[in-house]
């Protein structure tokens, strides 16, 4: 597995995320829209890993605030989960925000995605107020994690 530094513009980044919004749809159903909206901008710090050419997962942040980095996209299609991917990606984004003098890392996730938190858990995301826009956002869980 290859780990690669990329932006939004990447076409193999735009294929995971357009997928990750489809599997969204299920999770998010009446609230799609509104989550849509956050999720359509232009990120300058990507990760897509890859194995033979082939996109396997990808995460990103963007920065939220003075010295904080949001963790955003972060998604793995089901054929490739169970490997390690994900946290790999995180690790790998965690390590780059700290390159770019980053102090810490938010993430907002689904309720209903226990794995994920499960990932973040592990990874040393501690559970948090909700934050911005997901503040009174039932299904919001906001996650951070300082360095």
């Amino acid at each position: 597995m290859k780990l690669i530094r990329t932006t939004s513009n990447n076409l193999d980044f735009q294929k995971l995320t357009a997928l990750f919004d489809e599997y969204l749809i299920d999770i998010d159903g009446d609230e799609k829209d509104f989550f849509a909206q956050y999720n359509q901008i232009y990120i300058d710090n990507v990760i897509i890993c890859y194995e033979n050419e082939e996109p396997l997962g990808c995460g990103a942040f963007k920065k939220s605030e003075t010295q904080v980095a949001e963790i955003k996209r972060m998604f793995v299609p089901v054929a490739h989960r169970g490997k390690g991917i994900a946290g790999k990606i995180l690790s790998e984004l965690e390590l780059w925000a700290r390159e770019l003098n980053h102090t810490s890392c938010i993430l907002e996730t689904s309720f209903k995605l226990e794995n994920a938190i499960a990932l973040y858990k592990k990874s040393g995301f501690e559970i948090t107020e909700q934050y911005g826009q997901y503040i009174g956002v039932e299904s919001s869980v906001c996650m951070k994690k300082i360095f």
